[in-house]
């Protein structure tokens, strides 16, 4: 077995996520903020190239290898984990901490791995975090949540191990690197990808488990999971077009199902599927530019998504209320929040001089350079949603909609801003949302293709002020449209729970129940014939249980005592 010094850089945060519960106070915070920053230095030591092997029955497992889309990756999940554990700082839960962690670590060891087995450990093992995660809240929503979201994630697991399986089978080798959907396996291997990238029919499982997490677990789960699944595709399926089918469904199935939605935190969720679709979309047209485009608002997008879940966590934190219609006019009771959430709203939407408008350029103007002219105008029309559902709708219903003190009349609370590590958090993530978007040299230097864009343009600027400043004169026209009422908006996942309590009520409750009964009946039947049987031998008037004179247990001793002898001699 051959094995380096250097070991993969997320077992740091997993193995080190098993000591947070057992210290407190400053101790346990130290090490919140160590683990990332030790995480981050081997990430950027790792050369290219496989660094460690394992031999794993006739196959060689490459459990850490380093390139640039890997670094990528792994560099902005130990970001997030970082700043998120600022944000986290004063969480008590020591199960969401120590989940959290383990979780962000599990999704560096998939971006670090270089062979199929290590990528699924990993991803199972993100799985079971990323469960705990949402668990942690302890209500009776985050436990249903939670147990849904792992049975979806485990059946995803079941169809990547299938894939998995039959790709070694076939290919003869472990290698995880750039594959065509030509095969049943591959077919597989690209579902299971595909389901926790919220892709359809299985998206509904992101917005019904991640509002129910707690302030702070949802901020760890928009981060990992579905940005897993991206880095994958642009590893395995580059170009693959069927993707880009898959990537404009989702990108108007986050956009109407967040337009519909009252609960802001189920808003941002949608807006993750949106967001991804942009991503899955790039990643079919699988040119330089797209894969580019793609990492790079992978990127981007984990930074502000958190500081939107950020935002939402702090009104939670303060108030305790995540529906519209219970939210508004906190704009003077938390400024810097709403400030904070305001410059979130407008990377996500693509607004110039943010990070969203530096990397979300990118996949329009690769399918533009493909005449893919369909996917062009459907990004476009997609920009100017999202700025609709997130751009304005999450910070005007959250922070604006309502005079001042309308929470503190209608509950009694007294809302501020919150406690200076989630106000530090916040403005790291502000600052790097503008930054990237004033500058995004850096970024690109760091892309896993060379990069030839020039985003700020007099065309694409002026093209993106048109479709955003419009779309924003279209919300405030159609405000009384926009606003939401207490209602539930049936997603796809109606169709397969519909369709399993059929099967159950059908074949276990009506057919079932007879032949349950009577399996029942006489399985009763049966232990009582052994209880008798027992009895009778072992009970108080049983033969077992009688008093024997000790002359009988002599004579018996000496008789078996002679049958050993004769036995042993003859």
């Amino acid at each position: 077995m051959m094995i380096n010094s250097a070991l993969p850089p997320g077992l740091i945060l997993i193995l080190g996520s098993l000591f947070l519960p057992a210290l407190v106070g400053n101790a346990r915070k130290t090490l919140m903020l160590l683990l990332p920053v030790l995480t981050m230095y081997f990430i950027w030591a790792v050369p290219d190239g496989v660094q460690l092997t394992v031999p794993f029955l006739d196959y060689t497992l490459e459990p850490l290898q380093g390139d640039k889309l890997s670094r990528l990756f792994a560099t902005i999940f130990t970001l997030m984990a970082f700043v998120g554990g600022i944000f986290a700082l004063n969480q008590k839960s020591q199960i969401e901490l120590l989940s959290a962690y383990a979780y962000a670590g599990g999704a560096v060891g998939v971006a670090m791995s270089g062979d199929l087995v290590s990528v699924f450990i990993f991803w199972e093992f993100m799985a079971v975090a990323s469960t705990l995660v949402i668990w942690s809240a302890r209500t009776k929503e985050s436990y249903r949540a939670s147990m849904r979201y792992a049975i979806v994630h485990l059946f995803g697991g079941v169809i990547l191990m299938i894939g998995v399986i039959g790709q070694i089978y076939h290919s003869g080798s472990v290698e995880f690197g750039a594959m065509k959907a030509d095969s049943w396996w591959t077919w597989m291997l690209l579902a299971g990808f595909l389901i926790n990238a919220g892709a359809p029919p299985f998206s509904a499982w992101l917005p019904d488990a991640y509002p129910s997490a707690s302030w702070s677990g949802s901020v760890f789960l928009s981060a990992f999971t579905t940005k897993t699944a991206v880095y994958v595709l642009i590893r395995s399926f580059p170009g693959e077009n069927v993707l880009i089918f898959v990537g404009l469904y989702m990108v108007f199935y986050g956009i109407i199902y967040a337009l519909l939605e009252n609960d802001m935190r189920r808003i941002l969720a949608y807006s993750i599927i949106n967001q991804v679709g942009f991503m899955v979309t790039g990643i079919g047209i699988g040119t330089d530019l797209a894969l580019n485009g793609a990492a790079a608002h992978a990127f981007a997008h984990i930074i502000y998504k958190a500081l939107l879940l950020m935002s939402a966590g702090a009104v939670m934190y303060e108030i305790n209320k995540r529906k519209c219609t219970d939210l508004g006019g906190l704009y003077k009771a938390m400024p810097l929040t709403m400030i904070c959430g305001t410059i979130g709203a407008l990377a996500i939407s693509g607004f110039p001089l943010t990070s969203g408008f530096t990397t979300k350029t990118m996949i329009a103007s690769a399918a533009a350079d493909q005449h893919i002219a369909y996917a062009w105008f459907l990004l476009e029309a997609a920009s100017a949603g999202v700025f609709l559902h997130a751009g304005i709708k999450f910070p005007w219903f959250v922070f604006f909609q309502r005079a001042p003190g309308y929470v503190e009349r209608e509950f009694g609370a007294k809302p501020k801003d919150p406690p200076f590590n989630m106000r530090l958090a916040m403005v790291i993530f502000a600052v790097m949302c503008v930054g990237l978007g004033v500058y995004p040299d850096p970024l690109y230097a760091i892309l896993p293709n060379p990069v030839d864009f020039v985003p700020y343009t007099s065309t694409k600027v002026i093209h993106m002020l048109e479709l955003l400043l419009f779309s924003g004169f279209a919300f405030f026209v159609l405000l009384k449209m926009m606003k939401r009422t207490l209602t539930i908006t049936l997603d796809f996942d109606w169709f397969y729970r519909k369709f399993f309590n059929l099967l159950h009520e059908e074949f276990v409750v009506r057919h079932g129940g007879a032949a349950f009964a009577k399996f029942r009946l006489a399985c009763l039947k049966r232990v009582d014939v052994i209880i008798n049987h027992i009895f009778k031998h072992h009970g108080p008037h049983g033969i077992l249980a009688r008093t024997w004179p000790t002359g009988s247990m002599v004579l018996w001793v000496a008789i078996l005592l002679g049958l050993y002898l004769l036995v042993y001699y003859i």
